[in-house]
């Protein structure tokens, strides 16, 4: 988030190891058994009007008509293969929140009203919320970039002050459940501002509205301007380009299909 800003997420990847070997056993020499004197036996002592014991015969299994399973030969992956590793110069600190705890939180965030008066009805979802989110950090909130984003929603400490003042709260971005608001606040706001520059006062995020990932749509101009600024959009708008389409269309795919949906 913020002008210029790249977005880290894109792929990490997973190794999957599959071990495979085999001992034999051998040996040489020569394997002839050495000749042994036969054992004499004796007589039986018995009667032999006497009738034999009788023998007890355990019957043979019959055979298994089902099939041996197949072992495993790969490791389920435990990464997202999509999202890349962070950026060298990002560092990790503060408590590791589980991705449970954060999900549950960005869906907290996609349920707020933001604009209580102005907007009642403007709404922003939970796939855009949670897309953005896993774009920006794979749901990391103890990350720290080095463009200044910390947090699941990588929010700039501008745009913090900007969402505090403008609204009158008090978001601490060390807090996991309050970056998650400041993120879906923020994606309120550029809703509202472009909506009421480029669609006549129209907040409809639905992707229906979209043509496709590149097309110079509502949701589209949010998504990029919660990574290059609203003023690049602004800009871009004009010269109906859209900045940073990659962008767009990386968190346009993860709305509909995420690693973190499993969560």
């Amino acid at each position: 988030m913020g002008s210029g800003r790249r977005a880290f997420a894109a792929v990490a990847l997973t190794a999957v190891l599959v071990t495979a070997g085999c001992g034999l056993l051998g040996g040489g020499g020569d394997t002839t058994l050495p000749y042994a004197a036969p054992t004499v036996i004796d007589e039986p002592t018995t009667d032999p009007t006497t009738p034999d014991a009788p023998v007890e015969t355990t019957p043979a299994p019959r055979p298994s008509s089902k099939k041996p399973k197949p072992k495993a030969t790969s490791a389920t992956p435990t990464v997202d293969p999509n999202w890349d590793q962070a950026p060298a110069c990002a560092t990790f600190s503060g408590p590791k929140i589980s991705r449970t705890k954060i999900k549950s939180a960005l869906q907290s965030a996609a349920k707020r009203q933001y604009w209580r008066t102005e907007a009642p009805a403007l709404r922003v979802s939970y796939p855009l919320v949670k897309a953005i989110a896993w774009q920006e950090s794979g749901w990391q909130q103890n990350i720290r970039n080095c463009d200044g984003g910390v947090g699941v929603m990588q929010a700039m400490p501008d745009t913090v002050d900007h969402m505090n003042l403008r609204f009158g709260l008090d978001y601490d971005p060390e807090n996991y459940q309050d970056h998650a608001y400041v993120g879906a606040n923020y994606l309120a706001w550029l809703t509202k501002y472009f909506g009421d520059e480029f669609f006549k006062g129209s907040y409809d995020l639905s992707t229906g509205k979209c043509k496709t990932h590149s097309s110079l749509c509502l949701l589209n101009l949010v998504i990029a301007a919660y990574n290059a600024g609203h003023g690049e959009v602004d800009a871009a708008y004009l010269k109906k380009k859209l900045p940073s389409p990659a962008y767009v269309d990386s968190v346009r795919s993860l709305m509909s299909s995420c690693y973190c949906d499993r969560f």
